[in-house]
C-alpha cells in the first residue's frame, strides 16, 4: 500500500479527472510579457495527464514539486494530496503561482523561491517528488527525501534528444527501481513554442513561417526580426524550456574538436545550423541554433552514440564557423605561436589571402557585437599588433588573434575599402563610414584612421541601427530627475542642454526625450544631427553636410520656417550655432542640444566663451543635465561588498553614515567574470530659477555661480552616484573614476554671498 492509503487504479482515474476538472487552467496562463521574462509557459494538458498516469498517491500524501512554474500542475497535485511543497527558482513565477493558487482556494501549498536542485530537505520526507524542469542533472541527493516506496518522477533525455518521462521508486536499503513512461513534451512541439513563450501571436508565427520559407532562413530568425527581440533573451528562454545549455562561442571553441565537422558536408551543417563539437565513447555533443534541428546524418555518422545538444545564438554560431575557417583552436594567446591540433591562426607565414583578411575583419565585428563593444581599436607598436574592444567604457584586449605586421596592413586596407577611404593615403588622418549586418541587427560603422610612428591606427565605432532605443525610465535617472526632465520637454519654449565629455551618453539621453516627444501627435519635432545615429519614427531628422555648405546654423535658420514646436541640435560647437539656438528659443521653440564640458555650471561658462550674450542666455536657459556613465553591477552575481576605507574617507571626511551599504558583482558567466554588465547614467541636474538667471545675466564667476546653484537645489553627480551605490546599481569603486577629487566630499551649501 502506498503512503496516503491508496490502492485502486479506477479510483485514481476518478480522482485525477476530478482534479483536472476542478482547476481553472486559464488562471495559470502567464501574460505574453511574463512568459518572455520567465522563458516558460504552462505545460500542455496532455503532459499533465501523462504525469498523473505515471504516479499513484493517496489523499494523505505529501508531494514535492520542483520547477513548479506558474503553478498549474502544482494545483492539480494539491487537489490530490494532503500537502504540496512547490519550489521555483524564478521569483516572478513563484509570486505569480502563490497568487494563482490562493485564488483557486488551495491553502495546502507552500511555494518557495529557491534552487530546485536542492529540493526541500527540511520538509522531507515526501511520498512523491515531481520534477518539471530538465535543469536538474543530479537526482541521487533528492532520493534521500523520499519515503519508503516513495515515487520520483523526472525527465531524462532519450533517443534523438527527446524528453523521456521516468519514474524511480524507493525500495529501501538504497535500492531504487526505475521504469519508463513514454516520451513527454513539457513544451509544445516545433515552432509553436514561440507562441507558448509569448514572443509571437499565432498569426505572427504564420507570417514568420512564410518569411522563413521565402528567405530560406530559420523561423526563430524571422521572429526576432519581426518582433525586434534580443537574440540572447530569446535563446535563454529556449534554454530554460528545453533544458539545454546555452553556450557562448568562446565556451564552444574551448572544447571543440576542429576535425569533427569535416566528416559531414558543410551544406548539411549550414542548412540545419548545427556544428558537432566533440565526441567520446558514449556521446557526441552538437551545437545548434534550433533546439528541434534534425540530427539524422549526425546519428548515422555516430551510430549508437547519444546526441547531446547545446544551444548557441546566431551571432555565436557565425563566430564559431569563422574561427573554424581561420583555423582557431580554443582561445589562443598572441604569444602562443606553436601549432596546435588545428592550423595556426593567422601565422606570419600564412599566405596573404584577401578572403582570409575579410574573414578576419568580419570575425572582429562578430567579437565586438558579442561582447557588446562600442568601439574596436586596431593598433600597431613596432612588430606588436594589438586589438582592443571598448566595453562599458573600458578598453579590453582581444587576445586570441595573432596578426603579423603584413597582415595588419592588409586588414587596414579591408577597413578602408569598406569605408570608401583612400588605401594609398597613409600620411593623413581619414574618416569614413560603412554598414554591416550582424545577426538581425544593422550597424552603422564610423571609421577613423590615424597615422602614427609605427603605422596607421584605426578606431571603428559600432552604432546599432535597429535596436530598441532606451526610454527615459531606462536611463537610470532617479525618479524625481526623470520627472523633471519629462516636465522640461513639455515647456512651450526654452533651451535645455545635456553636457559631458565624449562617450558620456548625451545622445542617448536626448533620444530618450525624443521618443517621448514622438508620442505627442500635437507637436512637430525636427532634429539636425552629425551624423544621424538612430532613426526615430514621427521625428523629422536632418543631417548636416559641411561639404556642401549646410551647417548646424544653416539648418537652424531653415528650421524655424518649418513650423516646429521642438528643435534638437546635435551639438553647439560655435558662436553661430549657439546664437541660432538662442534665437529659436526666443521665437517660441523648445531647443534641445549638447555641449562638451564638465558639469552643469561649466556649461554657462562654455556658452559665454562662444560669445552668447549673458542676458539672452539668462532668459532662455531652462536647465542643464551633466552626466557620466558608470559601470553597472551585474544583477546575476550581485553581493554586498565591504566599502573601501580610502574611498569612504574621501566621500565622508568626518564619518560614513551609519548603516552605509554598497554592492559589487563577484563575477559570473553573464558578465564574463568582470562583475559589471552595462552602464548607467550618473546625473547632475540644474534647473534655473530667478536668482540663478540674475547671476547669469551679471556674468557671475563660475565658482560663485556654483555656490548659488548649490543653494538653489543643484542635484550633484556625487548625490546621483551615492544614490546608485546605495541602491546597488554601481560599485563604490566606480566613484573615483567618474568624480573629480574635489567633488568626492560633500560640497558646502549656504556659501552664496550675492
Amino acid at each position: 500500500m502506498l503512503a496516503g492509503g491508496y490502492i485502486a487504479n479506477r479510483d485514481w482515474q476518478t480522482r485525477c479527472a476530478h482534479a483536472l476538472a476542478s482547476i481553472d487552467r486559464k488562471a495559470f496562463i502567464l501574460s505574453d510579457g511574463q512568459r518572455r521574462v520567465a522563458g516558460r509557459g504552462i505545460p500542455p494538458l496532455k503532459t499533465v495527464e501523462q504525469i498523473l498516469q505515471a504516479c499513484r498517491i493517496g489523499p494523505g500524501a505529501r508531494v514535492l514539486h520542483l520547477g513548479s512554474g506558474s503553478g498549474y500542475l502544482t494545483a492539480i497535485l494539491a487537489v490530490l494530496a494532503k500537502e504540496v511543497i512547490a519550489v521555483e527558482r524564478l521569483q516572478s513565477l513563484a509570486e505569480f503561482s502563490r497568487t494563482a493558487l490562493a485564488a483557486q482556494g488551495l491553502h495546502n501549498v507552500t511555494v518557495r523561491c529557491a534552487d530546485v536542485g536542492s529540493g526541500a530537505a527540511d520538509m522531507a520526507p515526501f511520498d512523491l517528488i515531481v520534477v518539471s524542469t530538465p535543469k536538474i542533472k543530479t537526482r541521487e541527493p533528492l532520493w534521500d527525501q523520499l519515503t519508503l516506496r516513495g515515487e520520483f518522477l523526472c525527465v531524462e533525455i532519450g533517443e534523438a534528444s527527446r524528453q523521456l518521462l521516468v519514474k524511480y521508486i524507493n525500495r529501501g536499503n538504497k535500492r531504487i527501481a526505475r521504469s519508463e513512461h513514454g516520451y513527454i513534451e513539457f513544451v509544445p512541439a516545433g515552432d509553436d513554442i514561440y507562441v507558448e513563450l509569448g514572443f509571437v501571436s499565432p498569426e505572427m508565427l504564420n507570417e514568420a513561417r512564410a518569411r522563413a520559407g521565402r528567405n530560406r532562413s530559420l523561423v526563430v530568425d524571422e521572429i526576432a526580426r519581426l518582433q525586434n527581440i534580443d537574440a540572447q533573451k530569446l535563446y535563454r528562454a529556449l534554454s530554460d524550456q528545453y533544458g539545454l545549455p546555452l553556450l557562448s562561442a568562446n565556451e564552444v571553441m574551448a572544447q571543440i574538436d576542429p576535425t569533427l565537422h569535416g566528416n559531414l558536408s558543410r551544406a548539411y551543417l549550414s542548412h540545419e545550423h548545427i556544428i558537432p563539437i566533440h565526441a567520446d565513447k558514449s556521446s557526441v555533443t552538437v551545437a545548434c541554433r534550433d533546439p528541434n534541428a534534425p540530427m539524422d546524418e549526425v546519428q548515422q555518422l555516430f551510430p549508437g552514440l547519444k546526441i547531446n545538444r547545446v544551444l548557441v545564438t546566431p551571432v555565436d554560431y557565425r563566430r564559431i564557423w569563422g574561427a573554424l575557417e581561420r583555423g582557431e583552436k580554443g582561445v589562443r594567446k598572441a604569444d602562443d605561436k606553436a601549432p596546435g591540433k588545428a592550423a595556426d591562426l593567422l601565422t606570419s607565414e600564412a599566405p596573404h589571402s584577401d578572403a582570409r583578411l575579410v574573414n578576419l575583419y568580419e570575425a572582429l565585428l562578430l567579437d565586438a557585437v558579442a561582447d557588446r563593444a562600442s568601439d574596436i581599436h586596431l593598433e600597431r607598436y613596432g612588430a606588436n599588433i594589438r586589438v582592443r574592444l571598448r566595453v562599458d567604457g573600458e578598453l579590453r584586449d582581444l587576445d586570441h588573434y595573432y596578426i603579423t605586421p603584413a597582415e595588419y596592413a592588409g586588414l587596414i586596407n579591408v577597413v578602408k575599402l569598406r569605408s570608401e577611404l583612400n588605401i594609398a593615403e597613409r600620411r593623413l588622418p581619414q574618416g569614413g563610414r560603412s554598414q554591416a549586418r550582424v545577426g538581425n541587427t544593422h550597424y552603422d560603422l564610423r571609421v577613423q584612421v590615424q597615422p602614427s610612428l609605427h603605422g596607421e591606427h584605426v578606431v571603428i565605432r559600432l552604432l546599432p541601427q535597429n535596436s530598441s532605443l532606451i526610454s527615459i525610465e531606462q536611463l537610470g535617472m532617479q525618479e524625481h530627475i526623470a520627472s523633471a526632465y519629462r516636465r522640461l520637454l513639455r515647456n512651450p519654449a526654452g533651451l535645455v542642454l545635456v553636457v559631458g565629455p565624449t562617450g558620456s551618453g548625451k545622445t542617448t539621453t536626448l533620444n530618450a526625450g525624443l521618443q517621448l516627444l514622438a508620442e505627442d501627435t500635437t507637436r512637430k519635432v525636427i532634429t539636425v544631427e552629425d551624423p544621424i545615429e538612430y532613426s526615430i519614427d514621427n521625428i523629422q531628422q536632418t543631417r548636416v553636410r559641411p561639404d556642401i555648405g549646410f551647417s548646424f546654423a544653416d539648418a537652424m535658420r531653415s528650421f524655424v520656417r518649418q513650423d516646429p514646436d521642438v528643435i534638437l541640435v546635435g551639438e553647439i560647437r560655435d558662436h553661430e550655432t549657439a546664437q541660432e539656438a538662442i534665437r529659436a528659443s526666443q521665437t517660441g521653440h523648445v531647443v534641445l542640444s549638447t555641449l562638451h564640458c564638465n558639469d552643469a555650471v561649466d556649461a554657462v561658462q562654455r556658452l559665454f566663451d562662444l560669445n552668447v550674450h549673458p542676458n539672452s542666455l539668462a532668459s532662455e536657459l531652462l536647465a542643464v543635465i551633466a552626466q557620466r556613465l558608470a559601470k553597472r553591477v551585474c544583477e546575476h552575481c550581485k553581493v554586498e561588498d565591504e566599502p573601501d576605507p580610502d574611498i569612504l574617507k574621501e566621500l565622508f571626511p568626518k564619518a560614513a553614515p551609519k548603516g552605509f551599504r554598497c554592492f559589487r558583482g563577484k563575477g559570473c558567466p553573464q558578465c564574463n567574470g568582470t562583475g559589471t554588465k552595462g552602464r548607467v547614467g550618473v546625473i547632475e541636474f540644474l534647473q534655473f530659477n530667478g536668482e540663478l538667471r540674475n547671476a547669469v545675466s551679471r556674468r557671475t564667476p563660475v565658482g560663485e555661480l556654483r555656490a548659488l546653484a548649490l543653494d538653489s537645489g543643484l542635484y550633484t553627480m556625487r548625490d546621483s552616484a551615492l544614490d546608485h551605490v546605495i541602491q546597488g546599481n554601481i560599485p563604490l569603486s566606480e566613484l573615483p573614476r567618474i568624480l573629480p577629487q574635489e567633488r568626492m566630499a560633500p560640497e558646502k551649501r549656504g556659501q552664496w554671498k550675492g
